[in-house]
């Protein structure tokens, strides 16, 4: 074979190998990285500020339904071992499973007050590509 024809075939799999695929988790702990863009079958790793000690805990009022499936319920984790009343995280995990958008909203509000407005709020719009 001539150059010419190993040229055409060597670049298109140098050009293949240098496609890369999307992380399979994207982990986000602020508002700021909203809106999401995911690709179906990707993980969001959610990460909030937490402190169910004073009684403020984190509510899912939209999970994106339609786009999102959560993976686990709420694992919280202290910052602080051995610190009584200390702060932490509270972490969900979901996978896109379906193309379409959708929004993941989350609420911190003490539960027995819920005519109270949230001292905070995470609102972010996700497409599912």
């Amino acid at each position: 074979m001539t150059a010419a024809r190993l040229f055409l075939p060597l670049s298109l799999a140098l050009l293949a190998g240098c496609a890369s695929a999307p992380k399979q988790n994207v982990s986000v702990d602020n508002q700021s990285a909203c809106p999401l863009q995911l690709e179906n079958g990707q993980n969001l790793i959610l990460t909030l500020p937490s402190n169910p000690t004073t009684g403020y805990r984190w509510a899912i009022q939209d999970s994106a339904g339609g786009v999102l499936r959560a993976l686990s319920p709420e694992v919280y984790s202290s910052t602080e071992s051995g610190v009584i009343g200390g702060g932490g995280q509270s972490t969900w995990r979901f996978q896109a499973f379906a193309k379409g958008q959708g929004r993941l909203r989350l609420t911190s509000q003490q539960p027995w007050e819920p005519e109270v407005e949230p001292v905070e709020t995470f609102d972010c719009a996700i497409t599912v590509n």
